[in-house]
């Protein structure tokens, strides 16, 4: 008898190449696995298809009809026999399509034409080429209307229904061999176990799953279809919120201590030497911070905000508090140009505050620490020492916080800046320093799509600064397209010899630092296909715009006369440092860099940037870099140079950063563009998502149902005992290793 759990082979025949592939390089190894591989679209078998802009290389389905059938008889060249070839005609609703078959006898060119005669229709698969002055559809796979015979490629139109299913395939096996098999299977199998329980089909009006697997496959119109993916989608959902939210409670049940800032006085004090007021966006933020820090039990929150507004000045309240409830906070920064600007702008806002058990320290005074990767034995252990023994309040630093020998009293608070430069994992390093879970918050100007996943899962919960400070200029941001205008490269640099000249200063960001070497490893955070692949223009490596090459080129060349200097990140700490003070100091007219730049560099003087190959970053990536631009109140500009074609990824990428300073909108942009990466996992880059049929922003809405019906579950029911078939889907993903990461999220 055969079930979901049997082996695929048992409904596939016997063709046994093709039962290989479908298990080896498919993984498809039960019926079950095979029933939910979903078509990833659908050819309608009533009409013809509509065929348009061809492309030489394009694999093409359509259903066509044959509007011209000839069998021509001509000598092999090799042989010197007579051979036979049919030519015929198919008409789409666009360019017609030529087709050739070659037969080694009479009697196989008679029978070809008497099954491409003209008038038959059917489905037709094969890549489109140019011949002569007409497209051509080479060795193409078939499926004909209304055939009697039904081999491995052909199936009655009965079989097929209204619409026929394209499946994601490999080598050797083709759409019908997947339909047929499912077909079979849903014949013979009497028992599919339903993981939705009948209440929830019925409050959210769901398919049952047999009927919505018959509709999904073989589907007689655009609404079962719908109702078909909706039915999974939402199945997917809630297994995943199911999980999330039992871990939720998990980590709630091992509790963290309250940080309800009754100790000290260091907030108050701070408050009071502020030279300004605060917004009210960082005021309301502010309570909402303090009444979870005050709870049993974690924060964990995602703290938004454009560029500049103020995002720190809330964190550094935070930290303030914890270290007022007698705890600890760290920061953990991306690039040691950033911790140490970090370190410099906090140490400034504190002042006294900031000198700890030294003379002049203020009498509730705390100690902030530096800890980077490029500080020797002897710097790091006078921070190290009074980080363990707690007499340090506040430590900001690189992913030196993560080595094990760092050790805290009592971390209370940790502060991710930009949480898309670091993996789960790493930041997971640090909160497992804490004795008991720590609290979590992660800031960033652009999220990324996985923290937009992880915000829309309801996993994060989510504070927005709306608000620019006073002092923010509007910048303009344009493409430079050298593909199309080549010439427009001198007016860049006329560009910013323009703001030079009144008193200003530009950045020139280039995506390596020297051309003589790989491009990997040199860029901080280019952007990659689904594959894995990083997304590139048709330039190869070699030829990108790199540091060390650019600035000897613009000193000798269009920027003469000018102060050039370069940064990157393997120059070493103190001459990173020297060159940021001498920039910021204006003894710097063209700061030419590698993207250590992009985050927390805040030159107010600085009006201009110029990005080389900018389609070699992020959406997240350009929004931050172009954000270093008009900080003191002058209107910036950002000049966005590609090489990339019109209407290519790389290019709509730009066009859509050029196109809003909203960092939000840009996020959703980037989701859509890369996808959500793995929600559950480690991964969080845009390839290799972990979910399989839900889409973050397409199924925004069935997601959050799907949470609110998790939420009802495990109130009403938390071990799920009167959904068994659910608790057992929801206990095989608590055991994979993608849920190994959700608690570190």
């Amino acid at each position: 008898m055969i079930s979901l759990d049997s082996p695929v082979a048992t409904v596939l025949g016997e063709h046994k190449k093709k039962r290989e592939a479908i298990v080896d390089k498919l993984g498809l190894r039960t019926v079950d696995d095979l029933l939910h591989h979903f078509p990833r679209r659908y050819v309608k078998t009533g009409e013809l298809t509509q065929v348009a802009d061809l492309e030489d290389g394009q694999v093409l389905t359509v259903v066509g009809e044959v509007v011209k059938s000839d069998v021509h008889t001509y000598k092999d060249r090799r042989t010197g026999r007579p051979a036979y070839r049919l030519d015929t005609v198919l008409r789409t609703d666009g360019p017609s399509l030529r087709m050739s078959f070659f037969a080694k006898n009479q009697g196989m060119a008679t029978w070809n034409a008497g099954r491409l005669r003209v008038g038959r229709r059917g489905i037709f698969l094969g890549k489109v080429g140019r011949f002569r002055d007409d497209w051509q559809l080479t060795n193409p796979q078939m499926v004909l209307f209304g055939t009697a015979e039904e081999d491995a490629a052909q199936l009655s139109l009965d079989t097929m229904g209204d619409f026929y299913p394209i499946y994601p395939l490999t080598k050797g096996v083709d759409s019908w061999d997947i339909q047929r098999a499912v077909a079979f299977a849903l014949t013979v199998i009497d028992d599919i176990p339903d993981v939705l329980p009948v209440p929830v089909r019925t409050e959210y009006e769901l398919l049952d799953v047999r009927r919505a697997l018959e509709w999904i496959h073989s589907p007689h119109d655009y609404s079962e279809i719908s109702r078909a993916q909706r039915r999974f989608r939402f199945e997917e959902a809630l297994v995943t919120q199911l999980v999330l939210a039992r871990r939720r409670r998990a980590v709630r049940e091992l509790g963290a201590r309250a940080r309800t800032g009754d100790q000290g006085g260091l907030v108050a004090a701070f408050d009071a030497r502020l030279p300004f007021e605060l917004t009210a966006g960082q005021r309301e933020i502010g309570a909402q911070i303090d009444d979870d820090l005050a709870q049993p039990h974690p924060m964990n929150r995602l703290l938004q905000g454009e560029v500049g507004s103020g995002k720190t000045l809330v964190a550094l309240r935070a930290m303030l508090r914890v270290v007022d409830s007698g705890g600890q906070a760290a920061l953990l920064a991306p690039t040691e140009v950033l911790a140490q600007q970090h370190h410099r702008s906090i140490t400034a806002m504190l002042g006294d505050l900031a000198s700890g058990g030294m003379l002049g320290g203020a009498a509730d005074a705390t100690n902030v620490e530096l800890l980077t990767g490029s500080m020797t034995k002897a710097q790091r252990t006078g921070p190290m020492s009074r980080l363990a023994t707690g007499e340090a309040g506040i430590v900001i630093g690189t992913h030196a916080l993560l080595e094990e020998t760092v050790i805290f009293a009592d971390l209370g608070l940790v502060v991710v800046d930009e949480q898309h430069r670091f993996g789960v994992e790493q930041r997971a390093a640090l909160t497992d320093k804490a004795g008991s879970p720590p609290h979590v918050l992660v800031m960033t100007a652009t999220p990324i799509p996985r923290t937009v996943a992880m915000t829309i899962f309801g996993d994060l919960e989510v504070s927005t600064l709306t608000e620019l400070p006073a002092g923010r200029a509007p910048i303009q941001t344009n493409v430079v397209p050298l593909a199309d205008q080549p010439h427009w490269m001198g007016r860049v640099w006329q560009r910013v010899r323009e703001e030079v000249e009144k008193g200003h200063q530009a950045y020139v960001v280039c995506p390596r630092i020297s051309g003589d070497e790989q491009e990997q490893g040199e860029t901080d955070q280019v952007d990659v296909d689904e594959d894995g692949n990083v997304v590139a223009t048709d330039r190869p490596s070699d030829a990108l715009s790199a540091v060390e090459e650019v600035a000897v080129q613009l000193v000798n060349g269009p920027l003469h006369g000018l102060r050039v200097e370069k940064l990157h990140g393997r120059m070493a700490a103190d001459d990173k440092d020297r060159v940021m003070r001498a920039f910021a100091a204006g003894e710097i007219d063209v700061l030419v860099s590698t993207t250590v730049i992009e985050v927390g560099v805040d030159v107010a003087n600085a009006t201009a940037m110029v990005l080389l190959d900018a389609d070699r970053f992020g959406v997240s990536q350009l929004h931050q870099l172009r954000g270093r631009v008009g900080r003191g109140g002058h209107p910036g500009i950002c000049l966005l140079v590609s090489h990339g074609e019109v209407g290519s990824p790389a290019r709509d990428r730009l066009d859509a950063v050029a196109s809003t300073t909203d960092g939000f909108e840009l996020s959703r942009v980037d989701l859509e563009q890369r996808r959500e990466g793995d929600v559950l996992g480690a991964s969080q880059s845009g390839f290799r998502s972990g979910l399989q049929n839900l889409r973050v922003l397409r199924d925004e809405k069935t997601i959050v149902e799907a949470r609110a019906a998790a939420v009802a579950l495990l109130e009403a029911d938390a071990d799920l005992a009167h959904a068994p078939d659910l608790a057992v889907e929801v206990a095989a993903l608590e055991r994979s290793v993608q849920s190994d990461y959700m608690e570190k999220s």
